[in-house]
């Protein structure tokens, strides 16, 4: 009798766990249909505007030279490569340290800075766009020089997003901190030398959402570059080729930019995609 059971409780969960797998294959298929249209339309010759067919008839890399030699794309993409790789550096100094702080650290005011920042990050960014706006254009950092202006946005506030790493360092053992602390050791040291070994994780996925961030943005970059296309980043400069103007000869362009834009972060997810889930899963376990 306990075997029937046995055997029928094997067979739910089989049916059930076929279910679910199945239903993951079709939503990954659907999620994955608008990159390879993009890819498929970024080799496609006989036409630059946008058709109603999706297999190209004739196959062609003069897209990608187009967009490359006629175009401001590696402007583009430089700057964007530049504000990525300063963001991924000060964001993490500054993510990092005030997780640890407020992970190891005990001090006055510590719980109403914690809340503070957690009502603080409710609002949405763009509620301060016009007065960051204004802002940084009485230092000369709009338009021209936007590259510094918008690295200097996505560091200032970065330290708010301490959640996860908090979470991280909260599952280290603080009797690490208090060995080191007897031994002489100062704060910055444990954290350095002690901490910061261990907590690969976290590192690496706290530098690759820095990285990653930049790449994405559109409605600061394009308000804080307005009007300078040499300074846009690589989302502000391929829009300007869906508007009504541009869309007839630069769709396939377009295609070709979005598919370039998608390698680095592509190939930084699949080396590092293991420390990427090591850290989410570690920073949940404690806030």
């Amino acid at each position: 009798m306990s075997n029937k059971k046995f055997k029928s409780k094997s067979g739910k969960e089989r049916t059930v766990r076929i279910v679910i797998y199945t239903f993951l294959i079709l939503l990954s298929i659907i999620w994955l249909i608008p990159f390879f249209y993009l890819a498929l339309q970024a080799f496609r010759g006989e036409s630059r505007s946008m058709v109603t067919y999706v297999l190209p008839k004739e196959w062609t890399l003069d897209n990608f030279i187009f967009l490359f030699k006629e175009t401001n794309f590696g402007h583009w993409y430089l700057n964007t490569l530049i504000i990525a790789l300063f963001n991924a550096v000060l964001q993490s100094l500054m993510v990092l340290g005030v997780a640890y702080t407020l992970s190891r650290m005990r001090f006055k005011g510590r719980k109403f800075l914690m809340n503070l920042m957690l009502v603080l990050g409710m609002f949405p960014g763009f509620l301060s766009m016009i007065a960051t706006y204004f802002i940084l254009k009485l230092f000369g950092l709009t338009s021209e020089n936007s590259v510094p202006g918008l690295i200097l946005i996505y560091a200032a506030s970065s330290g708010m997003g301490y959640y996860i790493a908090k979470g991280f360092f909260d599952t280290i053992p603080k009797s690490l901190d208090e060995a080191a602390r007897i031994d002489g050791a100062s704060r910055a040291r444990v954290f350095k030398r002690i901490i910061m070994p261990i907590s690969k994780p976290i590192i690496i996925y706290t530098i690759m959402m820095a990285f990653i961030a930049p790449w994405g943005d559109f409605m600061y970059a394009s308000l804080i570059s307005f009007g300078h296309e040499e300074a846009y980043n690589v989302a502000v400069g391929l829009f300007k080729w869906l508007d009504r103007e541009h869309i007839s000869n630069y769709f396939t362009i377009f295609c070709a930019g979005g598919l370039v834009v998608s390698i680095p972060i592509t190939v930084l997810f699949m080396f590092l995609q293991r420390y990427y889930v090591e850290g989410v899963t570690g920073g949940a376990v404690k806030g």
